[in-house]
């Protein structure tokens, strides 16, 4: 691609690299000069234009973009038309964006006048969300360029992973100091995180806060009404691997995979599993509606996505969150409104 000023004589049939008005004649930036156009430019006292020149092998800037965008949609993903050389991708379905970090940063790394930008990995998404955007810097790119770009892109290297789990089951655990109004406002601020991914809860079990009764609803909720995760929100926050309600996983059989994670609000999470049905012991946080690290673990397991211990630990960066104001042990160490509707919050 050539780039500079070439006489007006000569500038029928480039690409206008900057807006040209005079008299009524309009060029628009990007767009090739028509003939008549760059005669009567040249009739209003316009001498040269700076202006592209594709040379042999070069992609005009809309057509990159949309070979590329049209490569990197994987599943779940669809993308738009192209314009000034940009062409964005959409979801189609509601679920878990899932990105190839490694092949992302090897398609920008091509060639500057490249570049793919996505939304931040695991991010829950619905229809029609712009989850990511390819952009052709310049008005044109070497075909041997856009050609390595696209032979880099994995069929699945950017993704939409739609939610699979669709029927959740809630334990809850009471103390004489939690208020009933706490737990049902702990069901509607989950019903609502529920709702953009289709599940709903089918059973809601509350029991008193010991290990043999959270085992005994855990297993009534998978049994008899079809639970394919389970959330205990226990009255007091999880304090160790051997509190009531891991405790409560192993004597049902089941198995307790990690506790605590680096996301704040977030810390006291833990994720386990009794048979094939993931469980969730939710920290004290997950009863407000603000985002938390509950938020991020609930939405991968409905997506059917395995949540491994090395996954947990790969949280901290990023996982300093916005302070939940009702926070009953804030950061500043100081206590807050609202400190009886939950022991701790993390």
């Amino acid at each position: 691609m050539k780039f500079g000023s070439v006489a007006i004589a000569q500038a029928a049939g480039l690409i206008a690299a900057h807006t040209l008005r005079a008299d009524d004649v309009l060029v628009r930036k990007g767009r090739p000069i028509p003939r008549e156009d760059a005669r009567r430019l040249g009739e209003a006292g316009l001498t040269s234009v700076v202006a592209v020149t594709l040379e042999p092998g070069d992609v005009g800037e809309d057509e990159a973009a949309a070979r590329l965008a049209e490569r990197v949609s994987g599943t779940g993903l669809v993308a738009g038309p192209a314009f000034t050389g940009r062409c964005n991708l959409h979801a189609e379905v509601p679920g878990i964006l899932t990105i190839d970090r490694a092949v992302i940063n090897a398609v920008n790394a091509v060639d500057e006048a490249i570049t793919l930008a996505t939304l931040l990995p695991f991010r829950p998404v619905v229809p029609g969300e712009m989850v990511a955007t390819v952009k052709i810097i310049p008005y044109a790119v070497s075909g041997a360029a856009l050609d390595r770009a696209c032979g880099i892109v994995t069929r699945e290297a950017l993704s939409v992973v739609p939610y699979r789990r669709r029927r959740i089951g809630v334990v809850s655990t009471l103390l004489q100091a939690l208020k009933e109004a706490t737990v049902a406002k702990t069901l509607r601020n989950l019903e609502r995180r529920l709702a953009p991914t289709g599940a709903e809860i089918v059973s809601d079990i509350r029991v008193s806060h010991e290990a043999g009764s959270v085992a005994a609803a855990m297993r009534a909720s998978i049994a008899d009404d079809g639970a394919d995760l389970v959330v205990v929100f226990g009255a007091s926050a999880i304090a160790d691997r051997r509190d009531v309600i891991p405790a409560g996983i192993e004597a049902a059989g089941g198995e307790v995979e990690h506790f605590g994670m680096p996301v704040d609000p977030g810390n006291l999470l833990l994720v386990g599993r009794l048979g094939a049905v993931p469980v969730i012991g939710a920290p004290g946080c997950a009863r407000s509606p603000a985002e938390n690290g509950f938020d991020w673990i609930l939405h991968r397991l409905l997506a059917g996505l395995a949540v491994s211990r090395s996954d947990i630990v790969g949280l901290g960066v990023g996982g300093l969150l916005m302070e939940i104001v009702s926070r009953p042990q804030p950061r500043s160490g100081q206590e807050s409104a609202g400190q009886d509707d939950q022991e701790e919050d993390a």
